[in-house]
């Protein structure tokens, strides 16, 4: 990381309220079948295979960040990677955070930390993400993160629910969020 880059972290990180008792990391391999249950447990997130979470936390950990409770355990989780064909965006791939410690901005600490992070290491200006009609929290979740980056959101079907193979799929709407504006020019 530059020195840039690194003014650009500390910049952005004094924007961050991690719930007390928390800390947000990369994740490793090792946080793979925590993050996995996490997801499970959510009961909102489409689940994938047990080996994804695993290779996620391997190939795209630095897009990707864990929140850990004091004794060092995940309890809540954003992956992402970077669009190769638009390098300035980051495409979040999910959210999820651990019953015990919801409704405490955990989900919106772990966006900002790692839209922080990702956009001082590779220069990321959006965000992209797909949210489900009847998925409010995440529609509140990614509106607001908006909001406090200084961002307009656009919004459009991306996969009908007729595309996916067992027919009864909700449509997948894509959230477009940008530009993110910096630190010091935000509401």
């Amino acid at each position: 990381m530059t020195a840039a880059q690194a003014d650009l972290a500390r910049a952005h990180s004094e924007f961050l309220e991690i719930p007390e008792g928390l800390e947000l990391d990369t994740p490793g391999v090792e946080d793979g079948a925590a993050i996995w249950r996490i997801a499970r447990d959510s009961k909102a997130l489409d689940l994938n295979s047990s080996y994804s979470y695993l290779l996620w936390c391997r190939d795209f950990a630095s897009t990707s960040v864990v929140a850990r409770s004091e004794g060092g355990e995940p309890v809540g989780f954003v992956t992402g990677y970077i669009r190769p064909e638009r390098p300035q965006t980051l495409v979040v791939w999910q959210v999820a955070v651990d019953d015990a410690c919801r409704g405490r901005g955990l989900a919106g600490a772990l966006l900002d930390g790692l839209t922080a992070r990702v956009t001082a290491e590779s220069g990321v200006r959006r965000v992209e993400t797909t949210i489900t009609p009847d998925n409010a929290a995440s529609n509140r979740l990614f509106t607001s993160f908006a909001e406090r980056h200084g961002a307009t959101v656009e919004r459009e079907v991306l996969f009908d629910g007729q595309m996916f193979p067992e027919g009864t799929h909700e449509p997948e709407v894509l959230y477009r969020i940008g530009p993110l504006a910096p630190p010091a020019e935000r509401p």
